[in-house]
């Protein structure tokens, strides 16, 4: 495990972020983790797949030799990335699904996460939380964040795995059951946060990478602030997360939209990360700052 500084609020508690693949865990929630490592907690992102189909996104990534041995790129990434965080990290060890294209869509590949009999990762990932027995965990809500299959795939892991992971008569041989506390959704990009960094970029009389977006926004979506139950303030983090999303070098072009809001602006004008409490089996008080809220100390 990796090494945590104690002095924290309910130090010593556990939280498990699960995520369909490698530099997931740096764009949804990663500051939020890198805080509750830092304050003492122990953090433990599952990745369910090794991200073997991932494009290479970051052209200065694009060599020869980089795209024959991507999965072995990509868990050296996830490696630089865990330990920007401060966290732990451990695979479930499923193939990418990869992202289909075309009208219809095709099936996903055989054999891959979205492929197999859900019952196998169910199980691993019960398994997982029998053996960390976090008192949270993190995933995605009911459409993936955006239609990825796996990402789909990994909230319907997830809320099963929450389910049945206290349950005596599931998955026998898989441990001793353990009750998690409380499940979180994160979400897709929130329009408001787009929205108020435009006006910021106006006012400083620059263009806003988000004008395309934005014009694009289909109000029949709803807002996804609505569904907003905690806001984790964690901007001192943000630097940790940028590390990590950096570290993902075939993923994330340095030059492109995740950074192209300027830290400072970021840090005072919206300084926390989104999630939406979907479960919970300890009384709270809605809306929260904490993760951890209503749950007792160790």
């Amino acid at each position: 495990m990796t090494e945590s500084h104690t002095g924290g609020p309910h130090a010593g508690l556990r939280l498990m972020a699960v995520h369909a693949h490698p530099d997931d865990e740096s764009s949804k929630g990663a500051a939020t983790s890198a805080k509750y490592a830092a304050e003492g907690h122990e953090v433990l992102v599952v990745t369910l797949t090794g991200g073997e189909r991932g494009d290479i996104l970051n052209p200065a990534m694009d060599r020869p030799g980089v795209k024959e041995r991507m999965s072995d790129v990509r868990k050296e990434e996830m490696a630089n990335a865990a330990a920007a965080l401060g966290v732990d990290q451990m695979w479930l060890g499923f193939v990418d699904s990869g992202l289909p294209e075309g009208d219809p869509l095709p099936p996903v590949p055989e054999g891959s996460f979205a492929d197999i009999d859900i019952e196998e990762p169910i199980e691993a990932l019960v398994k997982v939380v029998r053996e960390f027995r976090p008192h949270v965990m993190i995933t995605y809500d009911e459409r993936g964040g955006y239609p990825h299959p796996d990402h789909i795939r990994d909230h319907e892991v997830s809320v099963a795995a929450f389910e049945r992971a206290g349950d005596p008569e599931a998955y026998p041989g898989t441990g001793e059951p353990w009750t998690v506390s409380k499940l979180y959704y994160t979400h897709g990009f929130i329009r408001d946060r787009m929205v108020l960094f435009s006006d910021e970029f106006e006012r400083h009389g620059q263009e806003s990478p988000f004008t395309e977006w934005l014009s694009k926004w289909d109000p029949s979506r709803g807002d996804l602030m609505g569904r907003v139950t905690t806001q984790v303030e964690c901007g001192k983090y943000f630097p940790q997360r940028d590390d990590a999303l950096r570290a993902h070098a075939t993923q994330i072009d340095p030059n492109g939209v995740f950074f192209a809001v300027p830290l400072e602006w970021q840090q005072r004008l919206w300084p926390t990360e989104e999630f939406e409490l979907a479960k919970t089996r300890v009384k709270t008080s809605i809306p929260e700052t904490d993760l951890f809220a209503g749950i007792e100390e160790p």
